[in-house]
């Protein structure tokens, strides 16, 4: 019986690392400091005295709207454990998108976060493709007003303002900093470029067309 409780109890720690990606913090609150000299190293940042913590450490003023006037027509305004020091260790994140009519937050991944998606204003086509293990099935939603959609971590995902006027959305994150990957910036505006002989062949076609993508603007929304 003995035995038992504790194959039990290394499936528990198991399943806890597997799916664990901020670690529960253990007290109240660690907000972030930048002065190396005085804090604790806690979970990618140094930790404040506690004594020394105040509500402007967990407050973060008018999030407004985003400028939308450039090439993708849209704009992302984080909220991570950068711009709120009091998230530190609290594993949650957000972020406002705003989209002008037709504009794009364009194929991206959250490594460290699942994200879950609420519309406030407009129309929204938005979808996330699964793993090649699950055949990298697509599925999608025209979301509106008050509709809510998860992107599981991970996964490439998108959302599209299909409507005729701008769209706002709200979106929470499972990390105090999840991290973005856009993937045409990173596949061709890499620093330094990712050799055209590997893209060709993975995406089977000429060089030429890799040697032009990788020329352009690849324009960051966040």
């Amino acid at each position: 019986m003995k035995v038992v409780y504790f194959l039990f109890a290394l499936l528990a720690l198991a399943s806890s690392i597997a799916f664990s990606y901020d670690p529960s913090p253990l007290q109240d609150f660690c907000v972030a400091i930048n002065d190396t000299r005085s804090g604790v190293f806690v979970n990618g940042k140094f930790c404040k005295d506690p004594k020394l913590v105040i509500a402007e450490d967990f407050f973060y003023s008018n999030l407004g709207p985003g400028n939308t006037l450039n090439p993708l027509g849209s704009k992302v305004t984080p909220i991570t454990v950068n711009e709120i020091l009091g998230l530190n260790t609290l594993g949650i994140s957000l972020a406002r998108i705003d989209f002008a009519p037709k504009g794009l937050n364009p194929p991206h991944t959250h490594p460290r976060g699942t994200e879950i998606l609420v519309v406030l204003e407009g129309t929204l086509y938005v979808g996330f493709v699964s793993s090649n293990q699950d055949n990298n099935r697509l599925f999608t939603k025209v979301l509106n007003k008050g509709d809510v959609f998860v992107f599981p971590i991970g996964l490439i995902h998108f959302q599209q303002n299909v409507g005729y006027g701008n769209a706002v959305a709200i979106a929470a994150l499972s990390s105090q900093n999840p991290g973005v990957i856009t993937i045409a910036n990173a596949l061709f505006g890499s620093n330094p470029p990712i050799s055209d002989e590997v893209l060709a062949k993975a995406f089977q076609v000429d060089k030429n067309l890799i040697d032009y993508l990788q020329k352009q603007f690849w324009y960051s929304n966040s």
